[in-house]
This record gives structure tokens, sequence and C-alpha cells, in this order.
């Protein structure tokens, strides 16, 4: 166990300092939920139908209202009550007294749509399809080694804010688009900022405690917005609305410490003790006596620079890292996959989103009771193969039986929730703290891929067969699954603070392994 360790440990590693900071430092997520996911309903395309050549005469000549005339120009899709969205009737000429005929021929939209006004979003204004995308935030960490954790989450919380905004009052498309794009690059570096600036005030063995507020404060925001979506009927509200509070969190310059392994690893010893010594008068602890002075190569020497190419050096570094990006890349496919496969089966929006965001819900408790005692690797290995097992039946549940066939696809979507957020943990565990930074946010930029290719997996898979995306998204989750039980096991392990310490780590649970079970032929 390094000094470190030792301090942070004879201070209290899950007292009332460490229970308030995971609170606080979790407020953020619910906002997070709110950013990146509400171009669902910013860019939503309302319904619509076909605008007529005759539309504006019928209205000033026969003084109908937009219903009316709507009723007399478009047809009724084939086999639905709703209007067609593709088609318009071809009318030769309208009398004001007379209905139109049913035998009236249909042609293809020419002049362009009409949306439903009972709400605006950026389709309705913009004139444009406002995709459900967010560029990655890898390289907004990097101001981490030089600037600290607590500087760059309040940055780039400030640009989020400030971002949102700015999407707001934008006059176009290219403009909005530009916006959207920066302020998804500044919350994906706030999220993972705000993540390892808590988790690293925690101890071994009470690290799932920061995953588990994160998580439960990002569903809360997924619950929360929908119901604001409904409430406010215009998109820049909406975006005003969503944007405005992240700038508040500037206050945590004053609220919370900066953390003191960071501090130590840029040996910055005084500043880091006294973090430290505010630690444990909130504990009700005191700093160890006996404990050696914590010095790092020299007090003005500074710590060597890390770079993204640090993740493919080492061995074990580099085969965690490419088992992560692809944990990432399929976690992130799947879980888009089946929150947008909602969209197929069509229903309201709104309360489709609500439920499925109510379900996610418990995923924080579920995990926080679980990832100790089943450990990382295992509940990440379970979680994927019974999401995946779920999304491999459900195709092959009859349609007769519907309610078997979505309680199938709940659970499976619930356990690839569980599994995304043990994700998560482990990535951080399994760094330094050097490298920590760059390496969630490398990992966990292959889901911003994820995230863009989802749907186009999706609908073109579909148009073969509805249910075809399922056995794709099935047989990822399973080969995931495999795969993560080559990473190592974390719990109960302190952080690593060294490339060293995580080189180190494989070759010693191989070595303990093979002393439990004689000889292990894969510890070479």
């Amino acid at each position: 166990m390094s000094n470190v360790d030792r301090l942070m440990e004879s201070v209290g590693e899950f007292g009332p300092f460490q229970k308030k900071i995971g609170t606080v430092g979790s407020l953020p997520l619910a906002l997070f939920a709110f950013v990146l996911v509400s171009v669902v309903f910013l860019g939503h395309t309302p319904d619509h139908w076909c605008r007529t050549p005759e539309s504006e005469r019928l209205r000033e000549r026969c003084g109908w209202t937009e219903a009316e005339v709507r009723e007399a120009t478009v047809p009724r899709a084939t086999g639905s009550a709703s209007f067609s969205r593709c088609e318009r009737l071809q009318l030769d000429r309208v009398e004001c007294d007379q209905p139109i005929s049913n035998t009236t021929r249909s042609v293809a939209c020419d002049g362009g749509w009409v949306f439903d006004g009972s709400r605006t979003t950026t389709v309705t204004e913009v004139g444009s399809v406002f995709f459900p995308w967010f560029v990655s935030g890898s390289r907004a960490p990097r101001c981490f080694p030089r600037f600290g954790r607590k500087s760059c989450f309040i940055a780039t919380m400030l640009g989020v804010g400030l971002l949102g905004i700015g999407a707001m009052l934008s006059p176009s498309y290219p403009v909005l688009l530009l916006f959207r794009f920066l302020q998804g690059f500044c919350g994906k570096g706030a999220m993972s900022t705000a993540f390892i600036l808590v988790l690293e005030f925690f101890g071994s063995r009470n690290r799932k405690f920061v995953s588990m507020m994160n998580r439960t404060f990002y569903s809360a925001g997924m619950v929360i917005l929908p119901m604001l979506a409904y409430a406010v009927s215009s998109w820049r509200t909406l975006q005003l609305v969503m944007s405005l509070p992240c700038i508040l969190f500037v206050s945590y310059y004053w609220l919370i410490p900066e953390s003191p392994r960071w501090l130590f690893s840029r040996n910055r010893t005084a500043e880091a003790m006294k973090v430290t010594a505010e630690i444990a008068k909130c504990n009700g602890t005191s700093l160890p006596q006996n404990l050696p002075e914590i010095t790092l190569l020299g007090e003005n020497k500074e710590a060597p620079p890390v770079s993204t190419m640090d993740l493919f050096t080492a061995p074990t570094i580099r085969k965690n890292t490419l088992i992560l990006i692809y944990a990432w890349f399929t976690s992130t496919v799947v879980f888009q996959g089946l929150v947008l496969r909602l969209g197929i089966v069509g229903g309201n929006l709104f309360l489709d989103f609500l439920i499925s965001a109510v379900v996610e819900l418990p995923t924080g408790l579920i995990f926080y009771l679980l990832v100790d005692r089943v450990g990382r690797r295992s509940l990440m290995a379970i979680a994927n193969l019974t999401g995946g097992v779920a999304c491999l039946a459900v195709p092959f549940v009859p349609a007769e039986y519907s309610f078997l066939k979505k309680l199938t696809a709940i659970i499976g979507r619930l356990a690839i929730v569980i599994g995304i957020e043990t994700l998560n943990f482990a990535n951080a565990e399994m760094y330094p703290t050097p490298l920590r930074n760059v390496g969630v946010s490398v990992c966990s930029s292959a889901s911003d891929f994820g995230a863009i290719v989802a749907p186009f997996l999706l609908y073109r898979l579909a148009t073969i067969w509805k249910e075809l995306p399922l056995l794709l998204y099935g047989v990822m989750s399973v080969l995931y699954s495999g795969l993560v039980m080559m990473l190592p096991e974390m719990r109960g392990v302190a952080l690593p603070a060294t490339m060293e310490d995580v080189e180190n780590l494989e070759s010693e649970q191989c070595l303990s392994h093979t002393h439990t079970h004689t000889v292990d032929h894969t510890c070479s």
C-alpha cells in the first residue's frame, strides 16, 4: 500500500466528508442527462402533413380553419387514422359548401409540409433534421494533468451552460449544430471530470458509492426530462431551462477541494496535506504522526507528461484499453438501439421515454448491492450475458405474447444499464493516477462513435426484418461478456498510482490464483 493510500485510510475513507462530496459531486449528473439525451425532444419531428397550393385560398375564401383545410386536402395514411405525410389530394376545384370526393386523386408532396403548431422543435424552426449526436469529450480532460480535476470540471460546466444558451439563440441550423457540437464536447468532459474528482476521495471498499450516486442522479434527470419537455412547448425555452443551471456549478470552486491524489501526483505536497487535514477534521479523525513524509522527486520537478499513446505501450494497459473500448462501443450501440427501437413500434414519445427512465431508476442501487459481492468483471459479464440472451430471445417470442415480449426487452435493457454503470466504475479503477483521466476519456469516447453508429444499424437492419437488430445486439453483448473476463479484478484493490502498479497487478493476481489452484496455465 502506498503512503498516499495509508494517509487516506487514516483520515477516513468513507466518513461524513466522503458522503457529502459524493452527493454534492453527483448533482451535475442530472443535468448531464438533459444535455446528452435532450435531443430526443429538441429534435423530435412533430406530426406533419403535406402543404397544398389551395390551403391559403380555402382559408380566405371559405373561412376554414387549419383543421378543416387538412381534412379537405390531405388523405389518411393507409391502414391508419393519422394523416399521410407523403401525399396530398389533387384538387382541381373546391366548393366551400360541398365535401371533397373520396375518389380525388392523391399526388406526392411537392409544396413542403405543415407542422403541428402545438409545440416547436428544431425541425419546425430551423428547417433541418437535428441528429441525436454529440461529439466526444475525449480531449476535454487533457487539462487534468496540468490544471487539476476541479478546475477542469468548473471550466467544462461553465462551457456547457454558456454553449447551451448560445444554442438557444441560434438563428440557423449550422450555428445550432456548432453550439450543440461544442456543448457535447464540454458535457462529456465535465461528466468524466466530476466522476474522477469525487472517486479519488474514496477508498477501494467504498468507491462503489460514487457510481451509485452518479447513476441515481443521472436516472433522476432522465425521469425529469420527459416531464420537463412535455411542460415546455418551445424548444428554445427548453434549451434555456436545461442550460442555465449548469452555470451555478461555478460555485463548486469554493464548495469542493481539489483531489489530494492529484496534488500528490503533481508534487504539490503542502496543498495535498492541507486538503487531507480538512478531510480528517470533517471525519473526526486526525493525521497520523508516524506516517513518512510524502515527497515525489522534488517539489519543483514536474511529473512526466502523459498522452493517449501511453495507453498502448505497456502490455497489460494495452490489453485492458482495447477490451474497454469494445465494451463502451457495444454498450452504447445496444442501449441506444433499444431506446430508438421504441420509435419503430410507435407510441407516445413522452410516456414511452418516462417509462423507460423509471425502469432504469433502481439500477444504481442494484449495482451498489452487487458490485462488491459479485466483483467488477463478473458483474459486467453476467449483466451483458443476461442482456444479450434477452435480445436474442425477444425476436422468437410469439407476437400474441406481447407482455412477455415487452418484459423480456425490459429485463435486457435493465441488465445492459447495470453493465454500463459497472463498466464506468471499473474503467476508472484500471488506470494509474496520471493516466486515469486519459484512460477513461479515450475508452468512453468509443461510446460516442457507438451513439453515431446505433441509429444506422437499427434502421438499416430493421428494413430487412424488424427484429434483426436485436440479434446483432445479442451477439455483441455475449462477446462482450466473454472479453471482460480477461480484465483484472479490482474488487478490494487500491487505486493504482503508477503504470508499474497496473502491470504488476495482473501478475500478482495470477500468482495468487496459481497458489490457490496449483498451476494456472493462463498466467505466463
